[in-house]
This record gives structure tokens, C-alpha cells and sequence, in this order.
């Protein structure tokens, strides 16, 4: 009987390696825009005059677009072709790097980085939703972690080649090489799909809810715009009502995905999902996790520029012992992660956490004399135990939500955490100036510091509460 069943098993499918590697190396695109820019801000900001406000704005508008419209292009490369989907993504995003590297203005600027979030946004489904198509067994599980690994080590490596493309200021091109680097990378990228990667549709494709995105997108901008901008214009009425009004605002989108979901459609968050307690909990895993990432990355940014006179070279590769630890998570990730489950993203926490604590210390005691080896130790501590939450945290959580939802699970996590890193940049940021202007920058990095140290310790007992999974 067992020879019969192995014999008809089908045998597990895989991409060729051509594919995969564009298909992983496409991915990457939209986390290193992301990333890269922060390096970047306080030469944006020199040559453009803009405000502080406007430069965490260039951070969120990118952060907001992605949030309100990866579901949707997950839906629409479902029905519409995900190859199709992908390589039109990718032509928006080249088009809107360009658009970037030549900006005269902010306002301009901004334009543009919404747009190259849109495109952003077709992206990572498409690549997701490819290698679960057309990979099976033992290969789509191998591709689902060099994704993960992608992704993990996408923020550090975007600041540090950032850091040096600045500072090697090529062809006098400054912070603007950085998006001419990102438009030649997503036209290699769109080459390279196009010629090695099969195109796939959905057995049955839903229906988008494009009231549910609008919905999201006013949510969002109600709540990062005051948050950006208040600070700098000593909070206006127009910040205070902005935020009262998110209330209403999540109250209608909430009532729209139920009303959605009972009518026989698919919306944007379905609202049976959330009723895991496994996916609750992951969303508050992934709160924790991607605001206090998308606020450390930007705050360290500036508070090694502007506090301490790194130049952005060295304000990169400060970054490099957490790309480091990223990488060392990534090779035994896997294997832990199979062994402990949910104990390694608790560990992960409490590691990260000590990391924060002795970049505090670091900061309190040497800034503003600080160099990329004094600061070493710490970042890599954070790297490697921010590793051993980001890796694992879609598949742990994932794998215990009924296998019909898990596809969507994935959506909702990822939208997650496209919407925390820029709301860290928002709010974690918007202390961090506070504190800066009022203090200096050291003591304000080690107060944000210890406090996504404590952050970290409380998400640590919430981890734990997922029952342990062998994935």
C-alpha cells in the first residue's frame, strides 16, 4: 500500500533557478525603496529645504500606498495573470524612481513616492502567490524561507547601500543616485521575469474591494498625516480633528468589510479571519514588531547624521552588524524555527530586547563620539533577534489559521506590515524629534531605545501564547 501511495503522489514541482532567483530578487525592490531613503533624508532635506514633517512624509506616503493597495493587486493578479500584474508593477515603479531621481521639490517628490508605492504594492503579491503556484512540496517550502530571507535583510542591506551611495555621491547625483540605482534594479528585474517566469491565474478569482482599500487609505491619512506634520506646526485644530476622526473612520471600514463578507464577497480584511485568536495575536506581533522597527530605522538614520556627524557612509554601515545578525538568523532560522516554533520568536524578543538596551547605554555614555565599531555590539544583538521575530512570523502565524484562509492571513499580515513601518516613521519619529529638540539627539535615542526595549519585553508573553507549531 505504501509503494501504491508513493507512486501516485505527485511528484513536487519547482521554478527553475533563473526564476526564482527574479522573482526573489523583485521582492526585494520594494523593501530596499523603503529602506534606502532613510540614509538618504537628511541630504534630501539639505538640498530640497524640506521640513522634518516632510521627510517622514516621504517615508509614510510610500509606506500608506503600499498598505491600501497589496491586498487589491493580490486580487487583481489573481484574476488578471500574476505575471502580468508583476511586470506591469514593475514598469510603474522604474517609471516612478526616475520621476524620483529628478524631482525638483518635495511636492514633487512626494507624487512620486506614492506612485512608486502603488507600483510597490503589485509587486510582492504577485511574487508570493508565484511561488505558491508553481512550486510544491519541499521546494515551495524552501522558496516561502529564501522569500522570508529576502525580505529579512532587505531593511539593513537598503540603509547601508544607501549610506554608500550618498556618500560616493556618483556622477554628483547625491540622494538621487539612490533612486536612479532602484529604477535600474526594477529594470533588470522586469527583464529577467519576463523572460523566465510563467505566467498563473487563480482557479477563481474575487471580487476587489475597492471601497474597502479607499476606506483604509483615508484611515491611514487621517492618522499619519497629523502625526507627521503636527510637531512641526505646533498642532494645529486640523491635527486634533484629523486624529478624533480615525475613530469613525475604523468604525465604518470595519462595518463595510462585515457587511462585505456577509453579502458573499471578499473584502479587504475578512472579518472571519480576524476571529483566530492565532491571527489576532499575529497582528499584534506584528504591530509591535514593525512599528518599533519602522521608527528605530528612521530615528537611527537621523540621530547618526544629524547628532553624532557620521556621514551617511557611516551612518550605513553602522547597520552592517544587524545585517550581520539578519544573515546568521536566516541560516539557522529555518532549522530552529522547525525545532522551537513559537519559542524562537519569543527568544527573538527577549534578544532584541538586550540589544536595545545596550544601544541605550552606548548612547548614554559615549554620544556624541560614537563609530561604527563602538556601536557594534548592540546592532548586532538587535539584528539577530530581530531575525528570529521577522523571519518566522508570517509562517508561524500562518500555519495556525485553517489552510482555506491562509492566503489571506498572508494579505493581512503583509498589509500590516507595510502600514507599521511608516506609522513607526510617524510616530516613533515624531518622538524622537520631540525628545532630540528638547534634550539631544543621544539621550533621545537611548529613551527610544529602552522604550522599544520594553516593547519588545511585553510582546514577548503575547508571543507565547500561540500554541507551540512544529512548521
Amino acid at each position: 500500500m505504501t509503494d501504491q501511495l508513493t507512486a501516485t503522489r505527485p511528484p513536487a514541482t519547482s521554478l527553475a533557478p533563473a526564476a526564482l532567483t527574479s522573482l526573489l530578487f523583485g521582492s526585494l525592490l520594494p523593501m530596499l525603496s523603503f529602506f534606502m531613503i532613510n540614509v538618504s533624508l537628511p541630504a534630501i532635506g539639505t538640498d530640497l529645504h524640506a521640513s522634518a514633517g516632510e521627510l517622514q512624509l516621504i517615508v509614510g506616503a510610500y509606506g500608506i500606498a503600499v498598505a491600501t493597495l497589496l491586498v487589491v493587486a493580490g486580487r487583481l493578479g489573481d484574476g488578471f495573470g500574476r505575471r502580468r500584474l508583476l511586470l506591469g508593477g514593475l514598469t510603474g515603479f522604474v517609471v516612478a524612481s526616475v520621476i524620483c531621481a529628478i524631482a525638483p521639490s518635495v511636492s514633487v517628490l512626494l507624487i512620486a513616492r506614492i506612485i512608486q508605492g502603488a507600483s510597490a504594492a503589485a509587486v510582492t503579491p504577485q511574487v508570493l502567490a508565484s511561488i505558491t503556484s508553481l512550486m510544491t512540496g519541499e521546494h515551495r517550502a524552501r522558496g516561502m524561507a529564501l522569500f522570508g530571507v529576502a525580505n529579512g535583510i532587505s531593511a539593513a542591506l537598503g540603509q547601508i547601500l544607501g549610506g554608500v551611495l550618498v556618500d560616493a555621491n556618483p556622477f554628483g547625483l547625491g540622494w538621487r543616485s539612490v533612486f536612479v540605482v532602484l529604477a535600474l534594479g526594477g529594470l533588470l528585474a522586469l527583464i529577467a521575469i519576463a523572460a523566465s517566469v510563467p505566467d498563473t491565474k487563480a482557479a477563481e478569482a474575487h471580487r476587489v474591494d475597492l471601497v474597502g482599500a479607499a476606506l483604509l487609505a483615508v484611515t491611514l491619512v487621517l492618522l499619519l498625516l497629523p502625526l507627521t506634520e503636527g510637531r512641526a506646526l505646533h498642532w494645529p485644530l486640523w491635527t486634533w480633528l484629523s486624529l478624533a476622526a480615525v475613530v469613525p473612520a475604523v468604525g465604518l471600514l470595519a462595518l463595510h468589510q462585515r457587511n462585505a463578507e456577509r453579502a458573499g464577497h471578499a473584502p479587504l480584511i475578512p472579518p472571519s479571519v480576524l476571529k483566530h485568536r492565532a491571527m489576532r495575536i499575529g497582528l499584534v506581533m506584528a504591530v509591535g514588531f514593525f512599528t518599533s522597527f519602522g521608527g528605530f530605522m528612521f530615528a537611527f538614520a537621523l540621530a547618526t547624521q544629524a547628532g553624532a556627524h557620521m556621514t551617511a557612509l557611516e551612518g550605513g554601515l553602522s547597520l552592517l552588524p544587524l545585517a550581520i545578525g539578519f544573515l546568521i538568523t536566516c541560516i539557522w532560522g529555518p532549522a530552529l524555527q522547525r525545532r522551537y516554533g513559537v519559542a524562537m520568536v519569543v527568544t527573538g524578543w527577549i534578544i532584541q530586547a538586550g540589544g536595545y538596551v545596550l544601544l541605550a547605554v552606548a548612547a548614554l555614555a559615549l554620544w556624541p563620539d560614537v563609530t561604527v565599531l563602538k556601536l557594534a555590539l548592540p546592532m548586532l544583538v538587535i539584528g539577530f533577534g530581530g531575525g528570529f521575530v521577522m523571519i518566522p512570523l508570517i509562517g508561524v502565524v500562518v500555519s495556525q489559521v485553517p489552510p482555506a484562509q491562509a492566503g489571506l492571513g498572508s494579505g493581512i499580515l503583509l498589509t500590516s506590515q507595510q502600514t507599521c513601518l511608516a506609522l513607526g516613521a510617524a510616530t516613533v519619529g515624531t518622538v524622537f524629534l520631540s525628545l532630540a529638540t528638547a534634550w539631544d539627539f543621544g539621550t533621545a535615542l537611548a529613551t527610544i531605545s529602552l522604550a522599544l526595549a520594553a516593547t519588545a519585553i511585553l510582546m514577548a508573553p503575547i508571543t507565547n501564547q500561540l500554541r507551540t507549531t512544529r512548521a
